[in-house]
């Protein structure tokens, strides 16, 4: 796409539109079981004691969030409350291509005040979240998308789900303008390690707040659970440029799942969290109960958000948002732990690519370097390395799949299930998938809003390769 077709699909509030990409198929059936009902307003919340007026995806209980069963095609009406159009991505589901929610592929944008009928597929239980695939994802219209199982429901254990953000008084516009004029909007961490010759960049916006659940840390959301129980904590990193470290502290806790897909159970109290990511924390609570923050520690910096889980009559302290030492800096070091509870078949692969991610702060421009679209047929065994040769780190997300992560720095190794995987700077990553959910164009981005607004976006196509 030309830079003036970009501008115009920016004015019109999406990323990416591919105008050309084919209508048809895109037609919207209602199913025969009932609708749920998901619909995206403008609302009011307060940030830093000041009100701000921002998006919102509101299910049928009245709050943000949808909850669907696992291994049923659920019917949901998506009705736009707003004033502008917009297009909603199902974020960890694998819905038909028509249905995925990318503008004009093929689907077009949602006009204001126009109801949409999806079929989308629950798949396993797992913790996904549905959100702007445009810039109005930075305004945070995103929410929680939660697919339970029976076992979910008759699991003796809480369910806390958390939704991370990074908010700015900027508009996204004005945020993706100054990114492009000027590199870093108020300021680039930047990060080195013994022995580099260069220093990676971490945070090239300086937020005016980050939020768990629209609240800063200063006036946290309080969950009240019991002492001695079990509480699965269901964390989702919505920020658009943030990366964060997740520590549930003192609590005993295990990782049973990345991006929705169960793993191995990994003993852990901190665990890294990329954007587009999401982890499963299960947690003990103290039988001698008290209060306990889950912290998000925003990556090479100081500021936190979360929330406190407390039990009845404890004492809540109040924690400040910049913590004593900067959090810290995302590596794939966990990453290499994981290992998926359901591992892909296996089977030789048919097709291999190696996509180069390229791309400097200097005019702010990122990159795939492979011709799009990347050709498979159906049916292959399908392995993607990406190569980054930046110094950011870009979170890559595909689509209408889930890949299991099979090799860092050409190591292979049987790795996590997932949607989105962290490539750190000056580093590969090797993911493998099964081709088996067609589509002329299924979007593959770095989950970055603004290294993908500014060309980290390719897409993967069934046909003739």
């Amino acid at each position: 796409m030309d830079r003036r077709s970009f501008s115009k699909a920016l004015a019109a509030g999406c990323l990416l539109p591919f105008v050309n990409a084919r209508l048809g198929g895109a037609g919207y059936a209602r199913a025969a079981t009932p609708s749920i009902t998901v619909n995206a307003v403008t609302r009011v919340i307060e940030v830093n004691g000041k009100a701000a007026t921002v998006f919102g995806l509101i299910g049928p209980d009245g709050k943000p969030g949808l909850s669907m069963d696992a291994d049923v095609v659920s019917t949901v009406d998506l009705i736009s409350v707003l004033s502008v159009e917009t297009m909603i991505h199902w974020h960890g589901l694998t819905p038909t291509w028509p249905q995925d929610g990318v503008p004009g592929m093929p689907s077009p944008l949602l006009a204001a005040g126009e109801t949409r009928i999806y079929g989308l597929p629950g798949g396993r239980p797992g913790t996904h979240w549905m959100h702007a695939h445009t810039l109005q994802e930075q305004a945070l219209l995103a929410a929680p998308l939660i697919v339970r199982g029976k076992a979910d429901k008759a699991q003796d254990a809480q369910d806390v789900v958390i939704l991370l953000h990074d908010f700015s008084w900027k508009s996204p516009e004005e945020l993706l303008v100054g990114l492009q004029a000027g590199g870093a909007m108020g300021g680039m961490d930047k990060f080195s390690t013994e022995g580099m010759a260069m220093a990676h960049d971490l945070n090239d916006i300086q937020y005016d707040a980050y939020l768990a659940n629209d609240r800063t840390l200063d006036d946290p959301e309080v969950v009240m659970v019991e002492k001695g129980g079990m509480v699965r904590v269901r964390i989702i990193n919505g920020a658009t440029a943030t990366g964060f470290t997740m520590d549930v502290g003192k609590l005993q806790a295990q990782v049973i799942a990345v991006d929705g897909q169960d793993i191995t159970p990994l003993t852990a109290t901190t665990f890294p969290l990329s954007m587009g990511q999401r982890v499963d924390f299960l947690c003990r609570i103290p039988a001698e109960g008290g209060a306990f923050p889950i912290l998000a520690l925003r990556e090479g910096a100081p500021e936190r958000a979360g929330i406190v889980l407390a039990t009845n009559g404890a004492a809540v302290v109040k924690l400040p948002v910049a913590g004593v030492a900067n959090g810290p800096v995302l590596t794939l070091d966990s990453e290499a732990m994981l290992v998926t509870a359901r591992p892909l078949v296996a089977t030789p692969v048919t097709r291999r690519f190696t996509l180069d991610l390229t791309g400097t702060m200097k005019g702010y421009t990122w990159a795939i370097g492979i011709p799009a679209p990347i050709k498979v047929a159906h049916g292959d065994r399908v392995e993607m390395t990406f190569r980054n040769t930046t110094m950011m780190a870009h979170p890559m997300h595909l689509h209408g799949h889930h890949f299991q992560v099979v090799a860092i720095n050409g190591a292979a190794f049987s790795g996590a299930l997932r949607d989105t995987v962290l490539v750190p700077p000056m580093t590969s990553v090797s993911v493998a998938f099964d081709a088996n959910n067609p589509g002329d164009g299924w979007a593959l981005h770095c989950h970055h809003l603004y290294h993908m607004a500014t060309g980290m976006m390719r897409t993967v196509a069934y046909g003739e390769a």
